[in-house]
C-alpha cells in the first residue's frame, strides 16, 4: 500500500484543517517546497497537494508554490483544488504536475472529467470528499445531494485512475480512517481507491491494508506526520511496497 504524504497550501504555507474548517488552519511549515524534500528523502513515493485557497476559490491559487515542490522532487506529486476546466488542468501539468485531481467539477461538470481522461489518460484522479455520505464541493464549503458511492461508479466509467475519497468528518481529527465506507465504496468499483483523513497512527495503516484486496491501493497521511504520531520512513517499511510481510522466506512462505 503507498503511503502518501499530503502538503495543503493556504497562503503559500503548508496548514491542515480541522474536519475542512478554513478558520482552524494550523501552520506547520513555511516552505513547502523543503517541506516535501524532506517527505521523499523519508521514503515517499508519490506526494498528495491541496490548493485549499484554490478549492475555494475555483481557480489554482497557489501555483508558484505548487511549481517549486514539483521542481524540488524526483517522485510524482498530484494537486487537487480548484480545478474547474482544462486550461487549469494544463497549468499543472505544465509546471511538473503529474496527476490531476478533479473535485467540485466531477460533480457539477461530468463531461470535464470525461474530456480530460481522454486526452490525459492516467493522469486524471477524482476526488470524492463526503460528509455523511453526500460529496461536499468547493473546498467543503458546500454539501450536494450527490452519494459518494454513486458518483464514484460514474466515474470509475469514464476513465479516471483512481478515486480519492475523503471522509470530512475524520479529516485533521486523528480518529482513525472510516474503514466500513471505504469498504462499501471500493466494493463497487474496479479502479484504486485511495483512502484519506483520520490516519492518526501507523495501526491506522496497517488496518487499510486489509483493504487492500477490494481496491484500497494508498492512504493519504497529513496531521499524523506533522505531530509525529506517524514516523513516514517507519510507515512505508511497515505497509509499501517490499514492506515484510511481503518478503518471502526461501520455502515460499510470507515471513512474519
Amino acid at each position: 500500500m503507498e503511503v502518501i504524504p499530503a502538503i495543503d497550501l493556504l497562503g503559500g504555507q503548508c496548514v491542515r484543517l480541522y474536519q475542512g474548517d478554513y478558520d482552524q488552519a494550523q501552520v506547520f511549515n513555511d516552505n513547502p517546497a523543503q517541506m516535501a524534500k524532506t517527505f521523499a528523502e523519508q521514503g515517499a513515493t508519490r506526494l498528495h497537494v491541496v490548493d485549499l485557497d484554490g478549492a475555494k476559490e475555483g481557480k489554482s491559487v497557489n501555483l508558484d508554490a505548487i511549481k517549486s515542490i514539483a521542481a524540488a522532487l524526483d517522485i510524482p506529486v498530484q494537486v487537487g483544488g480548484g480545478l474547474r476546466n482544462v486550461a487549469s488542468v494544463e497549468r499543472l501539468f505544465n509546471v511538473g504536475v503529474e496527476r490531476a485531481i478533479i473535485g467540485t467539477a466531477a460533480v457539477e461538470n461530468p463531461e470535464l472529467v470525461t474530456e480530460l481522461c481522454q486526452k490525459y489518460p492516467g493522469r486524471i484522479a477524482v476526488g470524492i470528499d463526503a460528509r455523511n455520505g453526500k460529496v461536499a464541493t468547493k473546498g467543503w464549503l458546500e454539501t450536494s445531494e450527490v452519494m459518494a458511492t454513486d458518483l464514484a461508479q460514474r466515474m470509475a466509467t469514464q476513465g479516471v485512475a483512481a478515486i480519492i475519497y475523503t471522509d470530512i468528518h475524520r479529516d485533521g481529527t486523528m480518529s482513525g480512517p472510516n474503514i466500513e465506507a471505504l469498504r462499501e465504496l471500493a466494493s463497487q468499483i474496479e479502479i484504486p481507491v485511495i483512502a484519506s483523513g483520520g490516519v492518526s497512527s501507523q495501526s491506522d495503516l496497517v488496518n487499510l491494508v486489509a483493504l487492500e484486496a477490494i481496491g484500497v491501493t494508498g492512504a493519504i497521511v497529513g496531521k499524523a506526520i506533522y505531530t509525529g504520531d506517524v514516523n513516514l520512513a517507519e510507515a512505508v517499511k511497515a505497509v509499501g511496497s517490499g514492506r515484510l510481510q511481503d518478503v518471502l522466506s526461501n520455502d515460499g512462505t510470507a515471513i512474519a
